[in-house]
């Protein structure tokens, strides 16, 4: 059964489609074929008005970083961290570029860089904060375009892309995770992370020929 958008009411949204989740950087985090979305996410975005997009922008310095001693996935103390991470998304470096494919972040209507400051690691795009407290502005930004409905892919599915979409339908957004534009870790918590936005109200679909505009 198709569903029904609102070409007008309706955001595409690029979560941390970037070179450093994807084998094009294989000692960041790479996921299998994160290097394959980006038609996916430029056709779910012609049936939309408004593109926004996020990135990891992460610090050189992070106290999130794993290491010889400090194994990825150990915990890590503070307010607005909770694990650690192999270096990735640096800023300036390759693995923070978008895919190629993809518009320059300049050329999106709203972009956000997130996981700037060294004691913070975000997932979601909506929040700097792991609390959800402190806006990035894009829940804000699409209200103000009068957006009610939002068509999210990215990387990955099971960590930012469903942190995202669970922001945005707590904001009251009507969310649809499109599946062939997002790609995730491993098979386990991809379930996972779909059973529970299902659960949360999201619509998941396979690909975008699943929506029709009016």
């Amino acid at each position: 059964k198709q569903m029904i958008i609102d070409y007008k009411k309706t955001a595409s949204f690029d979560v941390d489609a970037q070179k450093g989740f994807t084998p094009l950087c294989p000692g960041e985090l790479p996921v299998a074929e994160g290097d394959k979305i980006a038609q996916a996410l430029n056709r779910q975005a012609k049936l939309a008005s408004v593109r926004v997009g996020s990135k990891d922008w992460h610090n050189t310095n992070a106290v999130w970083l794993a290491g010889k001693d400090k194994p990825q996935f150990s915990p890590v103390e503070g307010e607005n961290v909770d694990i650690r991470w192999n270096p990735h998304c640096i800023g300036g470096t390759k693995g923070a570029e978008l895919l190629d494919e993809l518009p320059h972040p300049s050329k999106y209507n709203y972009f956000v860089w997130k996981g700037m400051e060294p004691d913070m690691h975000p997932y979601g795009a909506c929040y700097h904060d792991l609390a959800g407290k402190s806006s990035t502005g894009v829940i804000e930004f699409l209200k103000s375009r009068g957006i009610d409905t939002v068509i999210v892919g990215g990387l990955a599915t099971d960590y930012c892309v469903k942190r995202t979409a669970l922001q945005l339908k707590n904001a009251g957004f009507n969310v649809i995770v499109n599946l062939a534009a997002c790609r995730g870790i491993s098979a386990p918590t991809i379930t996972a992370a779909i059973d529970e936005m299902k659960n949360a109200g999201i619509h998941i679909i396979d690909n975008p020929d699943d929506l029709m505009m009016k």
